[in-house]
């Protein structure tokens, strides 16, 4: 099989995996202990965390704090439903679902338009009583790099708290500057089941969950040494690797492109995160090929909405017509990715499209 599915998730680093199994049971069977606990196997856990914590936030920002979470989507609503105030909040139509459907949840929600590029039009207002704005820096299913930069200027300007969907970009590029920024380990070779709020000094949340407060107060629940021990071995190699992995991704991405010749590209050509690369050509039955390529590993959109039978939502809103969207397929690619694998899948891919007539 060649695995090119890397925006749903990605394969675990050794190194990753390497951490984390000294905190699963370790060579002396004592490696299992609960970090909150004040005896020496308590103590040792908690100390795991804390190289790990450290490990992760070297590539935050300056000035805040990692606070662990069970992934990026429940730090997005802690982020978004902890968010003190009355206001709306300002979201761009290209969010991943955990961000769009947690702010129609909380509701007055106002959505920010996109250009036919897939980038946020930076060039429109935020609403007066705004208290949030959420502009993700890389978008999951076309790759697209969002002007996060104008996007936090205009929150500051309309005294609203900004908060960046990072899951895609967190590892392979530097991440940008907001109030808050929701990551996920699994995105760069680390666990599932893992991930992180960062949370600017100063910002006060109001915790979502009781309990014990574990995380800063605002977050409660037992962590896992495990999975936070493998997420800071992942973050240390991606800060270890940022520009060697971004050339091989960069070469990947120009050989896909020149393959995949007359087929249409979603989304900008040049702000553009190069391990993503969506694709669409006319006519193209999208369940007919994955069926005909099925040890190939790509997406017909983001996996958290493949199998709803309804179109992108990313897709329309950058102006694809139902049938354009349907039939678009996007080609993830990272790490251990080998110009091999990706040239046989691309082959095998335009010729079982070719077949379709």
């Amino acid at each position: 099989m060649i695995y090119l599915d890397y925006q749903a998730t990605t394969p675990l680093a050794p190194e990753a995996r390497d951490a984390m199994l000294r905190w699963l049971d370790g060579p002396d069977g004592t490696g299992f202990g609960n970090p909150h606990s004040q005896h020496r196997m308590g103590r040792q856990a908690h100390a795991a965390i804390d190289l790990a914590r450290d490990q992760v936030a070297a590539l935050f920002p300056p000035g805040g704090k990692v606070v662990f979470t069970g992934g990026a989507t429940e730090a997005i609503n802690l982020a978004m439903r902890g968010c003190p105030g009355e206001g709306a909040m300002s979201v761009s139509a290209i969010e991943h679902s955990a961000v769009g459907d947690t702010a129609k949840a909380i509701g007055k929600c106002h959505e920010l338009n996109v250009a036919a590029d897939g980038q946020c039009n930076a060039k429109q207002d935020i609403p007066a009583n705004t208290r949030l704005v959420a502009v993700m820096q890389v978008n999951n299913e076309i790759g697209v790099i969002q002007p996060t930069v104008e996007f936090h200027r205009k929150a500051k300007e309309a005294g609203a708290l900004y908060l960046v969907d990072a899951v895609q970009a967190y590892g392979k590029m530097p991440v940008a500057n907001a109030d808050l920024i929701a990551v996920s380990a699994h995105k760069l070779h680390g666990p599932k089941g893992v991930g992180a709020l960062w949370v600017r000094d100063g910002v006060e949340l109001e915790p979502q969950q009781t309990g014990g407060g574990q995380e800063a107060d605002i977050r409660s629940g037992t962590l896992s040494p495990a999975l936070i021990a493998g997420f800071g071995a992942a973050a240390s190699v991606a800060a270890e690797r940022m520009d060697e992995d971004a050339d091989h991704v960069a070469a990947l991405w120009h050989k896909a492109r020149d393959m995949f010749e007359g087929w249409e590209l979603n989304g900008s050509a040049d702000a553009r995160y190069c391990g993503n690369l969506n694709l669409r050509k006319k006519g193209l039955d999208v369940a007919r090929l994955m069926s005909d390529c099925r040890n190939i590993m790509f997406s017909a959109g983001s996996a958290c909405a493949s199998g709803s039978g309804r179109p992108s939502h990313v897709l329309k809103a950058i102006g694809l017509s139902d049938k354009q969207a349907k039939s678009s397929i996007r080609l993830g690619f990272g790490r251990y990715t080998s110009m091999e694998e990706l040239e046989e899948a691309a082959q095998t891919l335009i010729h079982a499209a070719a077949q379709q007539g």
